[in-house]
């Protein structure tokens, strides 16, 4: 008997995925948790495309003419403003998340690019400590590891209140990677499945931040940078009362940003893209006349030097990678896929980050997958990345005419669609319009 082929037609609304979703749900009565970030699509930087120079624009020559990529920050209220290299960062990825293998390689990588990399929750370690020359320390709700010593001990302070996979919830950690080692930098009991706080527990609003960056300055003795760590929401909100409570650094995350652990329906269903969110908080910093001396760190999908470009066009000072820093390290790499298939996934495809069972050795404390990592060719790997990233920015900057990336501004890029082209304020390219705003024709 032939199969009617209309029978066999997709619904937009029940797909196959939807479908294997809600009879999972109906099986086990439990929201999905999972690592990773987004798996929809969402606008992006891909939206975008620079307008080289021309006839009207005079380019760099590559060869002969300097483009340079430093930029300070902290240069607010600290005593001691870092200055990167490169301006891409590592984002903070706890060690918990990570094994320390891939702590190590990152600061490695970093140290070697002049660049920062970033604790993450649950405190600080000797290893990631000694092979990172900048290394930024994280303040979460959780408060896991923190202590006054290691916070003089770091370079830069990062307070923590929204993270752009889960903006408005707490991370977690499951017990399968809470080892003795972990446990006791948490103060937690080894093996048991960990929640951090959604919020932290000594202040509830903005005049409240103001006092505990006034606290973590004089631990300090205003040396540090101060960073204030926010997922994109309300961002034209956040970014105004992140600076009246005296930050030095706003970071950014858009919804594109991964996590170790959370609920999947948090990640592909809260927050704002990175796109609209970066543009939001220039507008703000501007309208506060705090541009540039307030700096930007945009972070949450950031996969390539094109990305880089184009955040630092729309007015970010720097940007922050992490699931890309992962992939560097050979997430996802296909490589030891029989350990792929007994999670039930394949290379391409993983999001087990939270499971501690990573078959490439990166999101795991499994001493016997760790060693799938060895940290000296993770940091060549992650070394070999960023050089790359940093050499595409330069590329497209010299193609603009700009002598530091820092540079590069709005009008150098035009919009494919009319989404992009209304999120990030640029004309719709073959155009002057702009949509949502009056007709510049």
């Amino acid at each position: 008997m032939s199969v009617d082929p209309r029978s066999l037609r997709p619904s937009a609304t029940f797909s196959e995925t939807t479908i294997a979703e809600i009879q999972r749900a109906a099986r086990e009565g439990l929201y999905e948790i999972r690592g990773f970030g987004g798996k929809r699509n969402l606008p992006s930087f891909d939206d975008l495309v620079f307008l080289g120079a021309s006839v009207s624009r005079y380019p760099l020559e590559g060869y002969r003419e300097r483009c340079d990529t430093n930029v300070m920050l902290g240069t607010r209220f600290a005593k001691k403003p870092i200055e990167l290299k490169i301006p891409i960062t590592i984002a903070g990825m706890s060690f918990g998340a990570l094994g320390a293998n891939a702590k190590t390689a990152l600061g490695t990588a970093a140290a070697e690019m002049g660049t920062s990399t970033t604790t993450g929750d649950g405190g600080m370690t000797n290893e990631e400590r000694e092979a990172s020359k900048l290394l930024v320390y994280q303040v979460l709700p959780s408060r896991y590891g923190l202590n006054p010593d290691d916070l003089r001990r770091a370079d830069a302070i990062e307070v923590v209140i929204g993270q752009g996979a889960k903006p408005g919830g707490g991370g977690m950690l499951l017990g399968l990677k809470i080892t003795e080692r972990i446990a006791g930098m948490r103060t937690l009991p080894e093996g048991i499945d960990q929640r951090s706080a959604a919020r932290h527990p000594d202040w509830t609003g903005p005049d409240d931040l103001e006092i505990k960056i006034q606290e973590l300055r004089e631990i300090t003795n205003w040396e540090k940078p101060i960073y204030v760590k926010i997922g994109a929401t309300r961002t034209q909100f956040d970014v105004p009362l992140a600076v009246k409570a005296g930050a030095d650094v706003i970071v950014l995350d858009g919804m594109q940003g991964g996590t170790a652990a959370t609920q999947d329906v948090f990640i592909e269903h809260v927050g704002i893209p990175t796109l609209p969110a970066v543009r939001m908080a220039v507008q703000a910093l501007q309208e506060l006349d705090m541009h540039r001396k307030v700096q930007l760190i945009v972070s949450g999908g950031i996969r390539s030097g094109a990305d880089v470009a184009k955040a630092l066009a729309l007015g970010a000072d720097a940007v922050s990678i992490g699931t890309a820093a992962m992939i560097a390290l050979n997430c996802n790499a296909p490589i030891y896929e029989e350990s792929y298939a007994e999670l039930g996934t394949a290379p391409g495809f993983c999001h087990h980050c939270h499971t501690g069972r990573c078959p490439v050795g990166v999101t795991t404390q499994d001493p016997e997958l760790e060693k799938r990592l060895d940290p000296e060719l993770g940091a060549r790997r992650m070394r070999n990345y960023l050089a790359t990233m940093v050499l595409e920015t330069q590329t497209l900057a010299r193609a603009c005419g700009k002598s530091h990336v820092l540079n590069l501004e709005p009008e150098d890029m035009v919009a494919l669609t009319v989404e992009a082209a209304a999120m990030a304020q640029v004309p719709l390219a073959g155009t002057n319009w702009i949509p949502g705003m009056q007709d510049r024709g």
